[in-house]
């Protein structure tokens, strides 16, 4: 009886050890500070909160609250770690931003002067609602292009156009400043193997903007005329991250807030205010008039423009190359809430992320659809031999480009960098 009396003491001390120890070392969720019960990343979203509603007895253990960046509303619970070094640079474009005309959006053209003074057209796409995604009875519909969900877009402008290399090549080659390290960032001092003056030292902090190391090998791949960057055709190969540096790049030139459309924005002005398979219509028989792919493209892709536009005047959006969007690649539609405005999924790996519009390679007509989603795989590096692998180039991806929008309205300082900052992710 004695002994079982020890016993039973000894369970209970040994349970409560075991008790403290656990308490001790308990992990919070990364998104949750010490104390507190909402995500720390963005703004709660105050549509998702419901008055009355008592605060949870564990804060600590129950799941991120919605985010929200400037008019964006993040449906994902993770949000990328942002390149905190490169804010000063941030801060300094955006107190170079121009007001938004007032009143209605109009077409506008500009010039890029680091680009030779080169040029692209701006269209005005109206704010609305739509259906994205496919119904189940689109063919050639993929379970990755449903549940569809009716989403809310606010106005935009967006390029008429992909970007071409007449616009990309200064960037891409740093033919406009001083040496770049390996990650992209200015070389301050002239020196690789010596440690960096601090940002906020340099007078002209936007030459400091990341733009990439030169290509090892031709990014045109000996595509188009031969004639190596052609300037009408559209700039390829290039990685999430390089495009979306590219924004900022001519941000800090123009004055006017540049970057890649939401998978949301990029369908709704692909789709026009249309509900079918393409902008045209369902019939894949008229792809020929409105998109460069498989079956008329010559194993090339092509000048930029010189197809149809669809309803809203904007070109290759069924063909010529892929385009890159801001998105992380979601396996459905599911995480999109109904009638959300302005959704974005943001993820802090470099893979997979969405890309959209079929290219000059796409052999399918279901490939070309306004619906059709492709998401971004490390495979499209395969050959590059650099360890580890760039971060700036797609070497195998040879039908892969971008456009880009403006918003209607100038962003928050946060969405301004956060969204220049993406990539290049974890792997």
């Amino acid at each position: 009886m004695i002994m079982n009396s020890r016993f039973v003491r000894f369970l209970a001390a040994f349970s409560l050890s075991l008790l403290l120890v656990s308490c001790g070392e308990r992990k919070l969720h990364p998104f949750i500070k010490k104390g507190e019960g909402r995500a720390v990343s963005g703004e709660t979203n105050p549509a998702t909160a419901k008055p009355g509603t008592p605060a949870p007895e564990e804060p600590r253990s129950s799941p991120p609250a919605r985010n929200k960046i400037g008019n964006l509303n993040i449906i994902t619970d993770q949000l990328p770690d942002e390149a905190t070094k490169f804010r000063p640079v941030t801060e300094k474009i955006f107190a170079l931003l121009k007001p938004v005309p007032e009143g209605d959006l109009k077409s506008y053209t500009e010039t890029v002067p680091k680009s030779g003074d080169a040029t692209f057209e701006m269209i005005p796409i109206p704010g609305g609602e739509f259906t994205m995604g496919s119904p189940d009875s689109e063919k050639g519909r993929g379970d990755d292009e449903g549940p569809t969900r009716t989403i809310k877009i606010e106005p935009f402008w967006m390029a008429s156009t992909e970007v071409t290399w007449g616009l990309y090549r200064s960037f891409m080659e740093n033919e406009n400043g001083p040496n770049r390290n390996k990650d992209g960032s200015l070389n301050l001092n002239g020196d690789n193997l010596s440690p960096e003056p601090p940002l906020a030292s340099n007078p002209e902090l936007i030459d400091a903007i990341a733009q990439p190391t030169p290509p090892y090998m031709p990014m045109h791949n000996d595509m188009g005329n031969f004639s190596g960057y052609d300037a009408k055709y559209p700039a390829v190969a290039m990685t999430q991250h390089a495009a979306s540096k590219f924004c900022e790049w001519l941000t800090a030139q123009t004055g006017h807030y540049y970057r890649l459309p939401t998978e949301a924005e990029w369908e709704y002005a692909c789709r026009a205010g249309t509900s079918t398979a393409y902008s045209f219509g369902d019939d894949p028989a008229l792809l020929d008039e409105y998109a460069w792919h498989g079956d008329n493209a010559d194993g090339s892709y092509q000048p930029v423009g010189t197809k149809k536009p669809n309803p809203w005047g904007l070109y290759d959006m069924h063909g010529n190359v892929r385009e890159w969007t801001l998105d992380a690649y979601l396996s459905d539609y599911s995480k999109h809430p109904e009638g959300a405005l302005n959704p974005l999924a943001l993820s802090p790996k470099r893979y997979p992320r969405v890309t959209r519009g079929g290219d000059w390679n796409s052999l399918s007509p279901d490939e070309l659809r306004s619906a059709h989603r492709i998401p971004s795989d490390p495979q499209w590096k395969d050959i590059d031999p650099q360890q580890p692998k760039s971060i700036w180039y797609h070497t195998d991806a040879w039908g892969l480009g971008f456009r880009i929008i403006r918003p209607a309205q100038n962003p928050t300082l946060e969405e301004m960098h956060r969204l220049w900052n993406t990539g290049p992710g974890k792997k």
